[in-house]
């Protein structure tokens, strides 16, 4: 039998509670809403608790989560997040304080935050952080507009940066944002920075080279100290783009590569969620004579006492409103402070562990793009498989079908038929066995069945999207129209 709920008859002197919050009633609203968007009864199924249960569960399984599937993801470590990070985060007098508390009312939260920049420069060799940037890559902007004000500062204008071709997408974005002219250095046929070119275009006009290392191939740079020599020679700064932190912490910091700059993605490295695009910090440090230049305000302590200081002389300003995304910080600490030292360093080995397994296990099927040891993540090209008909990206679909978020492909863009693979530290050696031999099925499938790769996936509710199609005629929920 069906409920009912009759609209075309009120209940005298009964209101929804909503409506009766709002006081007004039903038939007050009813006239401003079009006659086809009103129903005469709405009926609603009489259903068990069980088959509730079941539906929103299996609605839930159609989530791709790391909690549920590998996320091979190179260069975005989506590694797992401790449920306890989340818990700590949870609390309420974390989740409730306003950005215009009082200090006196939140010395809590604010020696977290001081505590945190502590022990991220003991981990990284700056000499001081700020949290108020949103990502790694608002933190990059913020790092190169603090290099430019340091050289503006010191009359000694500069116009150029260097950057390898190998490096994140974000990294030239962020130096033409901030008004540098970019110039690019080739990689060497082992994948590393050619450090000859790179002496041929540093010059007194050169700001800053902006690095990752390891590098996008998952490399670790061998040169990075004649790299820094050379830089600092011309009396220009060596930034560090810190998404590939992961295998380093603990091991080496970037202060003793010479890097004087440095963005860590706390929502990668530290392990608090970044799906959906959000939420995240890039925690921006720096060396000790770029500390005035931070953006304002950081946290400071006098007589134990801890607030929010304006009054860095050289600041570049605000990059985000308030303080930055507090409850990540927490997050982040709690990661570090249950690992410490020795456990930071752990990691940091197994994840480099993970990458070599794989990369070792799959070199025989796979082109691995160089012979030199990887550290946290393998680069394959996939151009032998692309000869036989099948592409990288439909490589990255097929997996969908055994239960594996694909990889990060067509990049680094200096390789051909891409696929980056970072297993991350917290992945099982049974899992790693799962991808390595759906790997393995895949290959095999490319050379007796190619074809069937062109309808994969097979498993998924929406199956081959028209990409092309979509590209060209997107279908957007808002267009201009008029003059």
């Amino acid at each position: 039998m069906n409920r009912e709920i009759i609209f075309n008859k009120s209940v005298p002197g009964r209101k929804s509670s909503f409506l009766n919050e709002c006081g007004v009633s039903f038939e007050d609203i009813k006239q401003f809403i079009p006659a086809r968007f009103l129903r005469e009864r709405l009926e609603f199924p009489s259903l068990g608790e069980l088959d509730v249960v079941r539906h929103y569960i299996n609605l839930s399984k159609l989530n791709f989560s790391v909690d549920a599937n590998f996320y091979p993801l190179g260069s975005c470590t989506m590694k797992y997040n401790p449920k306890l990070n989340e818990d700590l985060a949870g609390i309420k007098e974390f989740g409730s304080i306003h950005p215009y508390q009082d200090q006196d009312l939140v010395q809590g939260a604010l020696k977290l935050v001081y505590d945190l920049g502590k022990v991220l420069c003991a981990v990284t060799g700056m000499s001081r952080f700020s949290f108020q940037a949103a990502a790694g890559a608002q933190a990059e902007l913020a790092g190169l507009l603090i290099i430019r004000a340091y050289h503006n500062l010191n009359k000694n204008s500069r116009s150029k940066v260097i950057i390898p071709d190998s490096a994140h997408g974000t990294n030239p974005a962020t130096a033409s944002m901030c008004g540098y002219d970019v110039v690019v250095v080739k990689s060497t046929p082992e994948g590393l920075v050619d450090v000859d070119e790179l002496s041929k275009v540093v010059d007194d006009d050169t700001a800053a080279i902006m690095l990752t290392n390891p590098n996008t191939l998952g490399l670790f740079e061998e040169r990075i100290l004649d790299i820094s020599d050379i830089l600092h020679k011309k009396k220009a700064f060596l930034y560090y783009d810190g998404a590939n932190f992961n295998p380093l912490m603990g091991v080496v910091d970037p202060f003793s590569m010479g890097f004087d700059v440095i963005h860590l993605n706390l929502h990668k490295t530290f392990s608090t969620p970044h799906g959906s695009g959000g939420p995240g910090v890039g925690a921006l440090g720096v060396i000790d004579k770029l500390k005035e230049f931070l953006p304002v305000p950081v946290v400071d302590k006098k007589n134990d006492v801890y607030f929010f200081n304006y009054e860095l002389r050289n600041t570049i300003g605000r990059v985000k409103a308030f303080y930055g995304n507090f409850l990540v910080l927490v997050k982040a600490y709690a990661y570090i402070l249950r690992l410490g030292r020795q456990g930071l360093k752990r990691v940091a080995e197994n994840s480099v562990l993970n990458a070599r397994y794989i990369k070792e296990k799959l070199k025989n099927h796979y082109k691995a793009v160089s012979l030199k040891a990887c550290m946290h993540e393998v680069v394959f090209s996939c151009e032998h498989q692309r000869d036989n008909g099948v592409s990288v990206l439909e490589i990255a679909k097929r997996l969908i079908d055994f239960g594996i978020h694909p990889p990060t492909i067509y990049f680094p863009l200096i390789v051909k038929e891409a696929l980056m693979v970072e297993p991350t530290e917290t992945e099982s050696k049974e899992t790693l066995d799962h991808f390595i031999s759906a790997m393995k099925e895949i290959n095999s499938e490319i050379q007796f069945s190619p074809q069937k790769f062109k309808y994969a996936p097979f498993t998924t509710p929406v199956r081959r999207v028209d990409e092309t199609a979509a590209a060209r005629s997107p279908d957007l929920r808002w267009k201009k129209t008029g003059g």
